[in-house]
């Protein structure tokens, strides 16, 4: 991937709008690639037709994915969803918005309570419970994962190597990253990177929900 390596990072912050532009930036090519777009205000990226969904990640500002039949769903920080396949999708945005695009492929497994089409948030897919830790794997195949985590106060992950590169993003509350003997204190709307291999564990200092995306490619 193309994003700085152990040390907490803000996709929003790092990703600034440029006043009547739309900027993409690809960190990761291949099966599920992942883009970086930032769009100023009043700007559109035309609806096109894709044979894959579009996991959109709202990190900043106000989206509306727009379609065909007057197809239109408004997103705002926090926000997300997977667009439809082989119909006009498009993006566009009167105040301006920064977002994260993955890739998925039709055929890539994806959770039944995520429906195409529909907005929801990553961080009310999964309760907090007392004392553990919750995980629902949102969509995967056997070059990507992509899973969102509920911690409790307390609980964590010991240290372990990640099997491929990963990007955390933090949805709710604060918690502790530590990678190759260094803590690094997170909190949500901020981000971290694990390279291949990177020894790393999680911390939950206060309740903590994330999601990572785990690439094997």
């Amino acid at each position: 991937m193309k994003e700085k390596i152990g040390e907490v990072f803000s996709i929003a912050k790092d990703n600034q709008t440029i006043e009547g532009c739309t900027i993409s930036k690809a960190i990761h090519e291949g099966r599920n690639s992942i883009i970086y777009f930032s769009l100023a205000a009043d700007t559109d990226i035309s609806a096109e037709v894709f044979p894959y969904h579009k996991l959109i990640l709202v990190a900043e500002g106000s989206l509306e994915v727009y379609g065909d039949n007057h197809y239109v769903k408004t997103l705002t920080a926090g926000d997300s969803i997977v667009t439809l396949t082989d119909t006009p999708m498009g993006m566009r945005t009167t105040s301006g918005a920064i977002y994260t695009e993955i890739e998925i492929q039709k055929e890539d497994i994806m959770n039944n309570a995520i429906k195409a089409g529909e907005v929801f948030k990553l961080a009310e897919l999964i309760p907090y419970q007392d004392d553990k830790i919750v995980n629902i794997d949102v969509a995967h195949n056997d070059k990507m994962k992509f899973v969102v985590m509920a911690f409790d106060k307390g609980t964590g992950l010991s240290e372990h190597a990640a099997p491929g590169e990963a990007i955390i993003f933090a949805l709710d509350g604060e918690g502790v990253i530590g990678y190759e003997g260094e803590d690094h204190a997170i909190k949500a709307g901020e981000n971290f990177h694990f390279a291949k291999g990177g020894l790393h564990s999680v911390k939950a200092t206060e309740k903590f929900k994330m999601a990572l995306l785990l690439t094997l490619e």
